[in-house]
């Protein structure tokens, strides 16, 4: 859709991650609501196609995790930004015997020192009253085997987020945690018990539906739109935390 009269119309939203998934679907809608979208991804292939299929301005391919690329990224962009959302990334499991180091900084460095960096270099560039938006998770805030990184990271993020909100003000700083979401990155986690997973959350969630990228966006676009809100990680999980 071309943009237009909505929520969004004039205003610039980038997506960090915005290739497939939750960061595809946000910059959909944010499109829809009149927004003009810039996409970022690491698959070039895969970020043009996404681009083409919501009407991006432009696309950029490189590493969030890159501080030189995500700083020229930025430094190039025409300002004012409006929203930035970030979606890099993907969450690391594994047994404290198994512990794969490199695997666990680099999930560190696509979501916690990610965020830092974002924040740092948003100064100048994203509007006053703009936004910026972290994803985290609600898995994390259980215990048990395999999730002490991801345990940490979930735990860490909420301060993180309410210390930069005051740090970058006026520019509002949220943070979105899903439980589970029906997307590509979760069919790769799963595999063959995607299918099985899908039909439990759908017995048991109170909602009885699997949550999907499009009710994680439809959040993202509330918390760009609603200029009372910073500082506070919002949860969208269909009521899992209720039923785990």
């Amino acid at each position: 859709m071309s943009g237009g009269a909505g929520a969004l119309a004039g205003q610039t939203v980038v997506v960090i991650g915005g290739s497939g998934g939750i960061g595809f679907e946000t910059a959909r809608l944010a499109r829809a609501e009149g927004a003009e979208v810039v996409l970022t991804g690491r698959n070039a292939e895969r970020l043009e196609k996404a681009a083409s299929e919501v009407g991006a301005k432009s696309t950029a391919a490189f590493d969030a995790a890159d501080e030189a690329a995500l700083e020229a990224f930025l430094g190039d962009l025409e300002t004012p930004i409006d929203h930035l959302l970030s979606t890099a990334g993907r969450p690391y499991y594994g047994p404290l015997p198994e512990l794969d180091f490199a695997a666990a900084r680099r999930s560190l460095d696509d979501h916690f020192w990610l965020a830092i960096h974002v924040a740092q270099l948003s100064i100048g560039k994203v509007r006053p009253g703009g936004s910026l938006l972290f994803m985290s998770g609600t898995g994390g805030r259980s215990r048990g085997v395999g999730l002490s990184i991801i345990a940490a990271f979930t735990a860490a993020m909420p301060a993180l987020v309410e210390n930069l909100a005051v740090e970058v003000a006026p520019i509002r700083v949220n943070l979105i945690a899903p439980g589970f979401v029906d997307t590509g990155l979760s069919a790769d986690l799963l595999g063959d018990q995607l299918e099985a997973r899908r039909q439990q959350l759908r017995d048991t969630l109170p909602i009885r539906r699997v949550v999907g990228p499009e009710d994680v966006g439809a959040l993202a676009l509330h918390l760009m739109t609603n200029t009372a809100l910073t500082g506070a990680t919002y949860d969208v999980d269909g009521g899992q935390q209720l039923v785990s």
